[in-house]
């Protein structure tokens, strides 16, 4: 074995790493993760922002205002724990805390992504009601959900569990 994986077992993956090479690499797939989803929860929530300083703000009904509290809430709780890695990352650096960090790092995404799932259901409730009035709008919203439901739980958790089988 190499000196530079002095230490490294096989993990169950297959690779030879050792702890603080496994810390690294999940730390770096999770940051990658993490800039997908910040930048479009920064899109997201810089967008909800200027919402309530459009004139027909004030002539939205008292439900499309309070869905637009609840959405404006749920971006910035998204926004928060989307961005709680790199602030984590940032003062645990040099502390050799990685491993424990990462998995920190890891949850908050995870809480963040559920935040994002919410405040995009919500986002599209609002603008869907306040642009047609239609009827159709909670049936649209309600397929637009299962659909993130697939893409970002469903599909994902099948594979995991796919691959656990073999």
């Amino acid at each position: 074995m190499p000196a530079a994986n002095k230490g490294a077992e096989l993990s169950e993956w297959g690779r030879h790493e050792t702890e603080e090479e496994r810390a690294d690499r999940k730390w770096g797939e999770l940051i990658q993760e993490v800039r997908v989803a910040q930048t479009g929860v920064q899109i997201l929530f810089g967008f909800l922002l200027t919402v309530v300083f459009q004139q027909k703000f004030d002539s939205l009904e008292d439900t499309d205002k309070t869905i637009y509290i609840v959405t404006v809430v749920l971006g910035a709780a998204a926004t928060g724990a989307l961005i709680g890695p790199v602030s984590l990352h940032r003062l645990v650096s040099g502390r050799r805390v990685k491993a424990e960090a990462v998995e920190w790092a890891s949850r908050m995404t995870f809480v963040g992504l559920a935040l994002l799932f919410a405040t995009m259901a919500s986002a599209l409730l609002l603008v869907l009601r306040v642009a047609t009035h239609n009827e159709a709008v909670p049936w649209i919203v309600t397929g637009i959900v299962v659909w993130y439901a697939l893409c970002w739980y469903v599909i994902p958790l099948w594979t995991r569990r796919r691959g656990s089988e073999k």
